[in-house]
């Protein structure tokens, strides 16, 4: 045997069915695959007619998927970290919170978020309806975004936000899963890194917005800025969920304008992949057994601290427009000033991100960006100059982006299946890492009226959890060499599906390092 999949190129009549795909041929988790059946439609293309044909399939999805989810993530994003540029509207001051209230405010968000991660993922993937789901949860959280501009007290205020926490939740993650549903490993870096654009456009942009409602609407119809901020936001979260449901697929197998060669391709390609069948039907998949595979994989628990580490080092942009405002300028000009950091994160993050598809790596994809992130740390706390401060402030949010990235995919690279567990895994790495928000809340003053505050000690300990997360990376990096190793060897590896125990194979699966 020169390779270990088999490819039949004549399948057998009794796993066609009129409903939908063809059944392929895919054991359980775990079990080697000697033969991996191709779809009747698939076989029939020449090599020259597949190359086109998925082109073609990708180009479709591509059109339809990614500009969408880019704008609901912008949205999830804005709605969500808008309270951070709101405080410099008016908030804390009209509603008189302390410092100690303002941080609650930020972190109790994060606890409805990390509360519903798992269980909103695995609903996602036992629905097999992202294009229902997601844009139902979006029209949820508008509403509650919206309402934020009517809390009068702090208590009102804590509620709108746990709640928006608690619906949101279902968006990133989900998203997460949705991709890796449709793409192959070596296609999954761009388009994720095109989604968590979002987010970083929001942040570029989330600044200018406030400002120009700051400067334009204050006092309007006897409202302050900051409440015109969560209504307007509100109202046009609802409007794109609205559009979504009418441009979103579902997944390869439950998306009903894709023609029949077109699903039976979308299926298969990522069957190929990795040698085991992806989602087929809402009934194979469990709640809790893809919970239990993915919390008995230590790779997921490597990726928890990864993730974890990273997002610690990231709190910083919860409360950006504060750290600009140390450099002494005004509101308005800080807002402005928040913009070009994440300029430049959007650019470094799809050139670091394409890069690492195309050659494959992910270990120096991460910790690159890493080391120049602990750089611009420690240039921040270490001077009070306005040059240097707003060069570190520059490289800092790029620094903990761009690879955070990579760091994303290489969850799905590593854990690719059954689709329940990578759902699972997916949930509970993005919770566990979201934790850090709750108590970096605290790590950062919010002092009332012009006094600034000391940001040593938190710059301080984002620096130390970057430096963490370059030390998991290097300790994932040397587990999955070693699984690698023992796959040339031809030896049973947990989650290498088409790998033949006891014959050494030159191709196949093999992990992303």
């Amino acid at each position: 045997m020169t390779s270990d999949i088999d490819i039949d190129s004549k399948p057998r009549a009794d796993h066609i069915s009129d409903d939908g795909p063809p059944s392929l041929v895919s054991p359980g988790h775990g079990a080697a695959i000697s033969k991996l059946e191709v779809p009747p439609l698939v076989a029939a293309m020449t090599p020259e007619a597949r190359i086109s044909a998925e082109n073609s399939l990708r180009r479709k999805i591509d059109t339809r998927l990614l500009p969408m989810i880019i704008l609901m993530y912008i949205m999830n994003y804005l709605d969500r970290n808008n309270i951070a540029a709101v405080r410099l509207a008016g908030l804390q001051d009209e509603l008189d919170l302390s410092s100690t209230q303002y941080q609650t405010v930020i972190s109790i968000l994060f606890v409805g978020y990390i509360i519903m991660q798992i269980p909103s993922n695995l609903l996602l993937n036992k629905t097999g309806r992202p294009a229902i789901y997601l844009p139902a949860c979006m029209i949820i959280w508008g509403i509650i975004s919206g309402a934020t501009g009517a809390c009068h007290n702090f208590s009102g205020l804590v509620a709108c936000r746990f709640f928006l926490g608690f619906i949101e939740a279902a968006y990133f993650p989900g998203c997460l899963f949705y991709l890796s549903s449709w793409y192959t490993r070596k296609e999954l870096g761009f388009r994720t890194a095109v989604l968590y654009s979002g987010s970083l456009v929001s942040g570029a942009f989330g600044g200018l917005v406030t400002a120009g409602i700051t400067s334009n609407m204050d006092g309007t119809r006897g409202l302050r800025a900051w409440r015109w901020v969560f209504i307007l936001e509100g109202i046009i979260t609802v409007a794109i969920a609205v559009g979504a449901f009418f441009v979103l697929p579902n997944f390869p197998r439950t998306t009903t304008w894709l023609t029949e060669e077109e699903r039976q391709l979308a299926v298969y390609r990522l069957l190929e992949d990795v040698g085991e069948d992806d989602w087929t039907s809402s009934e194979s998949q469990s709640f809790f057994h893809g919970l239990k595979l993915a919390l008995l994989d230590v790779k997921t628990w490597i990726l928890t601290v990864l993730l974890l580490a990273i997002v610690s080092s990231a709190s910083v942009t919860n409360f950006f427009p504060t750290v600009v405002k140390t450099l002494g300028y005004g509101n308005v000009e800080t807002l402005l000033l928040t913009a070009p950091p994440y300029v430049l994160a959007v650019i470094t993050t799809y050139i670091n991100a394409w890069h690492a598809d195309r050659t494959g790596e992910r270990f120096y994809h991460i910790v690159l960006p890493l080391c120049v992130g602990v750089f611009a740390f420690i240039l921040a706390a270490a001077t009070h100059s306005v040059a240097p401060r707003y060069v570190a402030m520059m490289l800092m949010v790029p620094g903990v982006y761009t690879g955070y990235v990579v760091a994303l995919v290489w969850i799905s690279n590593s854990l690719p299946r059954p689709a329940a567990k990578r759902a699972a895994a997916l949930a509970f790495i993005n919770a566990i890492s979201n934790t850090s928000s709750i108590y970096a809340s605290y790590m950062y003053p919010q002092p009332k009226g012009k006094a600034q505050p000391n940001l040593t000690l938190p710059l301080s300990v984002d620096c130390a959890t970057a430096a963490l997360a370059i030390i998991m990376a290097a300790i994932m990096r040397i587990i999955l060499s070693r699984l690698n190793k023992k796959l040339d060897r031809g030896e049973h590896v947990e989650g290498a599906i088409n790998a033949v125990p006891g014959v050494a194979q030159e191709h196949g699966f093999r992990f992303l390092v």
